[in-house]
């Protein structure tokens, strides 16, 4: 393993990440907000010291060699550092009292999560939320991929960095170089959010409101400039913009290109983007009537908060129009069972992938027939591809090993002395990378109800949740480390 390889690319990546908060620290200045504008210059500039003496001081190591190994490293390093500099503007400002809450704020933004400890949003400096909501987006579609479309020139083995951070059990290579596929994705990324801007400025929205809300939609992360989320809005026609855009997000970005491609037919026929559609459409039909069962609001009234909750769930975006919890217990049921579904693979979703749960379940079916009929031959397809054993032995131990941190995660936040549904919800949607939830941690309260040691161990949780587990367990093992 290459520690000064790694070493002098952490530091190209921090050099990256200050040159985008320079986005924000503009803002602040065009907002006449001082303490940021101090707060952003400050951290920029202990930015580019630190990764300006890394570089010189490993200037004689000109070629950057990352195995795939290394990546691993490399890759939970930079979310650990991006988060932890990210973080210092907010405590700068105090716009957090603690560190912690910071360090919290912002891993959830990267990771996506859209868990929130702020107690009143819309009190902070309106440059220090457009750096929050950015960080959702910069995170959706991953932080190294962006930094490998954007400077190439390193000459980086970018597969493995992109292996190493994306989501799902497939890693599909649209072009022949990982820099050009990094490009597209990115691309497609910029020109939906483009448009979704567009509309919600034609919805009403000021330009600050439309670019921060598309910045939670397309990261399917969830963080709003309001306290009361999208619901704040009061506009069913920003809320189906929303329930659109967080659908696209949470579909497979490969099945974009496919389609630019002229290969609409294929993508349509994706096994997984088909389960997608069915398990959405399922749930919102169900909620919908239960909805209408219980006397809760009217067909479209009931139609437009089920699509809303439905997809924001299963996207793993974490948008409210509504209050969820007080909707019928059946109902809620469904939402809980959705964010353990999450996204597709490729998308900007977190949670387990439609694909994993659709190959675990048809592995389920196989395993009864072979009860019945022993020596029956089972193949396991989605759509018109057959899964290989190999990526089902990896898909049934990425699940075991998901739910396992799922239990030992609720019982180390159990510790807190809060009830079980606020300890179990609250480590299952960090790990799911959701962010709202029950009990404590419903509609109208915030993760800054538990204490700091908490929201270390959930920044744990969302940073595994984001990097699928095993980037960062890896580095927990003896193997890891050998020579």
């Amino acid at each position: 393993m290459n520690i000064i390889s790694i070493g002098r690319l952490l530091a190209f990546i921090m050099l990256f990440v200050a040159c985008l908060m320079c986005i924000p620290l503009f803002m602040s200045l065009h907002y006449n907000e001082f303490e940021s504008s101090i707060a952003f210059l400050s951290t920029i500039a202990i930015m580019v010291i630190a990764s300006v003496c890394i570089v010189l001081a490993t200037r004689k190591y000109k070629k950057i060699k990352i195995s795939s190994k290394s990546s691993y490293l490399f890759v939970t390093a930079t979310w650990v550092l991006i988060s932890l500099f990210g973080a210092l503007p907010l405590w700068l400002t105090k716009t957090m009292p603690t560190f912690a809450l910071c360090y919290f704020e912002i891993m959830s933004g990267f990771t996506t999560t859209g868990a929130t400890a702020m107690v009143d949003i819309e009190a902070a400096d309106m440059s220090i939320l457009f750096w929050r909501n950015m960080t959702n987006w910069l995170g959706g579609m991953g932080i190294v991929v962006l930094f490998i479309a954007v400077l190439p020139a390193l000459g980086v083995q970018g597969a493995a960095l992109v292996g190493a951070e994306s989501v799902g059990p497939t890693k599909e290579k649209l072009t022949p170089q990982i820099q050009n596929t990094a490009i597209a994705l990115w691309s497609i990324y910029i020109v939906i959010s483009i448009v979704q801007v567009l509309l919600l400025l034609l919805g009403g929205l000021d330009p600050f409101d439309a670019l921060t809300v598309t910045f939670g939609t397309m990261g399917a992360a969830g963080f709003a400039p309001k306290n009361a989320s999208i619901a704040a809005y009061n506009s069913p026609y920003v809320e189906w913009i929303c329930i659109i855009f967080m659908f696209l997000a949470g579909a497979n970005f490969a099945l974009y290109f496919k389609v630019l491609q002229g290969k609409t037919r294929r993508a349509l026929k994706d096994g997984e983007l088909r389960a997608y559609f069915l398990i959405v459409i399922s749930s919102i039909a169900l909620i919908t009537i239960n909805l209408l069962a219980k006397g809760i609001s009217s067909f479209s009234e009931s139609l437009r908060n089920a699509s809303f909750q439905v997809i924001s769930f299963i996207t793993t975006t974490g948008f409210t129009s509504t209050n969820y919890t007080h909707w019928p217990v059946f109902s809620q049921c469904i939402l809980l069972a959705l964010c353990f579904v999450g996204g597709c693979a490729g998308s900007a979703g977190g949670g387990i992938k439609v694909i994993r749960v659709v190959v675990m379940a048809k592995l389920g079916k196989n395993a009864i027939t072979k009860r019945i009929h022993p020596s029956a031959v089972t193949n396991i397809k989605v759509g018109e591809d057959t899964i290989s054993p190999s990526t089902v032995f990896s898909i049934s131990g990425f699940v075991g090993m998901y739910l396992i941190t799922a239990l030992l995660g609720t019982i180390i936040v159990s510790l807190a002395d809060y009830d079980i549904i606020t300890s179990f919800t609250s480590t299952v949607l960090c790990l799911g990378n959701i962010g709202i939830g029950f009990g404590g941690i419903g509609t109208d309260m915030t993760f800054a109800i538990y204490p700091d040691w908490t929201l270390w161990v959930f920044s744990f949780l969302m940073l595994v949740g984001r990097l699928e587990l095993f980037t960062v367990y890896s580095l927990f093992t003896r193997d890891f480390w050998k020579k």
